[in-house]
């Protein structure tokens, strides 16, 4: 009998599946995830934001936009770190990416707080901001009063996951 190299490929194919099997049994002794895309209530949300790198901002802005896709609420984000220099006038051309992004955040209805204690420690006054941000009289106090009118505390810490599995797995990553 003569077979098409499809036809042995196929063979092969269905011969390794016990192996398949038992293998990922081995791998995964504690079963898969379990899926729950529930529904979330309309909840406001309040992000606190202390990045040493303006272009961390950039993670920012998809955290944001994340959370509203769920939330459905308003949202607030209280600047009081090395990041608000990407908010100065004078920074715009160099931070223009961002800047521009979260100004569209802004014109959407996020509200920009800005730490004055902060900016004042940085070497900025209130007129050196662009004007979506909002300056107030210290940052850690603006978070309380948010989440005294009921806003949720969220601290986006400035870390990507984007293609984080490939740092263990880079044979699975599809060019």
């Amino acid at each position: 009998m003569k077979f098409a190299f499809k036809e042995i490929a196929i063979a092969a194919a269905i011969a390794m599946v016990p192996a398949y099997h038992a293998l990922a049994a081995e791998l995964a002794p504690y079963g898969t995830a379990k899926v729950d895309m529930h529904e979330m209530p309309v909840t406001d949300t309040v992000f606190d934001v202390n990045y040493s790198d303006p272009q961390q901002l950039n993670i920012l802005y998809n955290f944001v936009r994340n959370t509203q896709k769920v939330t459905k609420g308003k949202v607030v984000v209280v600047t009081h770190g090395p990041e608000l220099r990407a908010f100065a006038k004078e920074n715009y051309e160099k931070y223009q990416g961002i800047v521009d992004k979260l100004a569209e955040l802004a014109k959407e209805g996020v509200e920009f707080k800005m730490c004055n204690n902060a900016m004042k420690a940085a070497g900025f006054q209130a007129e050196d901001m662009h004007g979506f941000v909002t300056v107030v009289p210290a940052g850690f106090p603006e978070l309380a009063y948010w989440m005294g009118k009921g806003y949720k505390y969220t601290n986006p810490l400035p870390l990507s996951v984007k293609d984080v599995r490939y740092l263990d797995q880079p044979q699975l990553k599809k060019n």
